[in-house]
């Protein structure tokens, strides 16, 4: 009869001949609980084990090179002493040698116990010591072991956790209960060299805390930046949102042993993207990160509280000109654009490298496609479709249709309108090829204040520039950006401002007045807190570098500390009575059937272009529902609608010579 002993290959564990294997650590534990149940029963053999062991299936694959490395990285990485690391064995063997059962049941004394227990591994194994299995004790601690009933700490089983034992096996992985909380984050091909600059910084700081911050930006490029110097701490890098951490605190401790473990096993970081979070929210996130052992990146757009003590507090850097440069010839490479055109791109649109290299795919993609299109003007169109991802749910975005036939103005106005439009056009010459932004600095912004009555054309101007410019026109509601509360109106403003910077976008503020007032004298908090709303307004437009156009129906109202950073003021005047007959030509389509109707004599209406257009639209509704042509009773009927809107009355004078 043959009998088990430690010398011996078991060929459904692996070769153990060199005495480093899993498989031979597993059985000279199991020795130990045969030699301890040989001593109890006076047996040699009291399991009654004849023969090699070869568990049913092949549960353990041969294992090439030094199989107990995975075990030797788990007790160097949670300190295990000697008798933690056979217990873990001892756990691990009754996962994977059938015949554990039956020497636990001898070795016990009790048919009924064929498995390890805590009393049976400190009657049999080496060095116990009654601590091991405290739940602060890392077998417990860390769940690389689990008592089955907690109320019976030396007669409950202990198991292994499946992911433990996944990890001895060399087939380590996120712990499933993880999945769905965590993702992982790719490390960038490559970062610009500001960002590369922040990676390092971050990298470094992890050498002096485990928690770190990284501000600024828009979320992909923190989870770029944080990836690459996760990288460089040799880490994987997983990311989570704080709104996803329980507010239950039993369930919170559970999450966070389960990740400090998992971060110790991969190694790997983990990136918090703590946004926009209620009070509740925000003190579970502040009681996870307070327990933080393991490498942490917070990441938000504002910096989070200042009493925590950060390795490092690093913020996105914003890309210079030269750097947008590289990066946009970089990605473009390929395509056939010269530096001039570069130039122009930069200078519009100011997106991040993946943004950027969303463009250059775009057009690689279309290109072929569109033969009637150039490469530069696929690119541009491509950096507004990646410009506007943001905007949207902060305006309201109008497709510009039309043109400066469109518009009737003095010719004062119009060339102040096509100067303004120059100004825009050629900001890559004069800021980057001649210079001007390394002397000027700041101020680079092409702001306008278009003042006048309503609808006296300030909309329908913005709109123009717009097409001319090639750009999207986002008209900006108020409502959402002016608040009650202390310091939300600068945040909204920021929010406007950061996602107008990206490019792409005529920015309209209508009826600016309404936010932009003068600065009152203080008599109380609320006079105190308005003002640092206009002071931080008037700071962010010296700064901005987009084209932004507000509009106001009291110019005498705004801040002259405000007029005077603006750039451009165009006066909108009542339209004379050739002005408005020129408005009542361009809003009459050609294929409308009229008859009778005379411009000249609708001129004599003392109403500017909005209530015109509005005339116009009534009285064809009015035709379109007789059957009939447009004629200058519809017009009279429509007339006599909207000025009861304007609670003003008809007088003789205006409808002379109508009927």
């Amino acid at each position: 009869m043959e009998t088990t002993g430690a010398g011996e290959d078991m060929d459904g564990f692996g070769n153990s001949g060199n005495g480093t294997t899993l498989t031979a650590e597993i059985r000279r534990v199991l020795a130990r609980v045969d030699a301890h149940a040989a001593r109890a029963t006076g047996k040699a053999n009291p399991a009654g084990a004849t023969g090699k062991v070869n568990p049913a299936g092949a549960t353990l694959a041969p294992i090439e090179g030094p199989a107990t490395a995975p075990l030797d990285a788990l007790v160097a990485c949670f300190s295990l002493t000697a008798f933690e690391r056979d217990l873990v064995l001892l756990a691990a063997a009754h996962e994977l040698e059938p015949t554990t059962a039956a020497r636990c049941a001898a070795a016990a004394g009790d048919p009924e116990r064929a498995y390890p227990t805590f009393s049976l591994a400190l009657a049999a194994l080496a060095d116990p010591h009654w601590s091991a299995l405290t739940p602060v004790a890392p077998l417990r601690r860390w769940r690389i072991v689990e008592l089955e009933d907690e109320s019976r700490l030396t007669t409950s089983r202990l198991r292994l956790d499946e992911r433990i034992l996944h990890l001895l096996l060399s087939s380590p992985y996120l712990d499933a209960r993880l999945h769905g909380q965590l993702r992982r984050t790719p490390v960038p091909d490559a970062l610009t060299p500001s960002y590369d600059l922040a990676a390092s910084t971050l990298a470094e700081g992890w050498t002096q805390a485990s928690l770190v911050e990284l501000t600024g930006g828009e979320p992909r490029s923190r989870a770029d930046i944080a990836a690459a110097a996760a990288a460089r701490s040799g880490l994987g890098l997983y990311a989570m949102t704080a709104a996803d951490i329980p507010s239950d605190p039993v369930e919170r401790d559970r999450l966070a042993r389960l990740w400090q473990r998992e971060a110790i096993l991969l190694p790997a970081a983990l990136l918090v993207d703590a946004g926009d979070l209620d009070r509740d929210q925000r003190a579970a996130t502040e009681s996870f990160l307070a327990g933080a052992a393991v490498p942490v990146v917070v990441s938000s757009e504002d910096p989070q509280g200042a009493e925590r003590s950060y390795g490092a507090r690093v913020a996105v850097p914003r890309m210079d000109d030269e750097e947008q440069l590289g990066l946009w010839k970089g990605e473009f490479a390929e395509l056939d654009l010269d530096e001039g055109e570069l130039r122009s791109l930069v200078a519009q649109f100011q997106l991040p490298p993946h943004v950027v290299r969303s463009a250059a795919a775009t057009v690689r993609r279309r290109l072929p496609h569109e033969d009637e299109l150039d490469v530069a003007e696929l690119a541009w169109r491509a950096g507004l479709d990646e410009a506007r991802i943001g905007m949207d749910e902060l305006g309201r975005r109008i497709a510009p249709q039309a043109g400066w036939h469109d518009l009737v103005l003095h010719e004062r106005q119009r060339s102040v309108l096509r100067e303004i439009v120059a100004h825009v056009r050629q900001r890559a010459t004069v800021h980057q090829e001649w210079g001007f932004a390394g002397t000027l600095r700041r101020g680079l912004g092409v702001t306008a204040m278009f003042a006048g009555g309503s609808g006296t054309g300030k909309t329908l101007a913005a709109e123009v520039m717009a097409k001319e410019l090639g750009l999207d026109l986002f008209v900006i509601d108020l409502s959402q950006v002016v608040s009650k509360y202390i310091g939300e109106t600068e945040k909204n403003l920021r929010r406007v401002f950061d996602a107008a910077e990206r490019g792409g976008a005529l920015l309209l503020f209508d009826e600016a007045d309404a936010l932009f007032g003068k600065r009152s004298e203080v008599k109380d908090s609320h006079d105190r807190y308005a003002n640092l709303e206009v002071s931080y307004l008037l700071m962010r437009m010296e700064a901005y570098r987009g084209l932004a156009v507000l509009t106001t129906n009291m110019k005498s109202a705004l801040d002259t500390a405000f007029l005077r950073r603006i750039r451009f003021v165009v006066d909108f005047p009542f339209p004379g009575e050739d002005e408005r007959a020129g408005i009542w030509r361009r809003v009459l389509p050609p294929q409308a059937p009229v008859k009778d109707i005379d411009p000249a004599l609708l001129a004599q209406l003392t109403v500017a272009g909005g209530s015109i257009r509005n005339i116009a639209l009534s009285g064809a509704f009015l035709a379109a529902e007789e059957g009939d042509r447009l004629q200058m009773r519809h017009m009279l009927a429509a007339a006599r609608t909207e000025y009861q809107k304007l609670e003003r009355s008809l007088t003789p004078t205006e409808v002379r010579g109508w009927v």
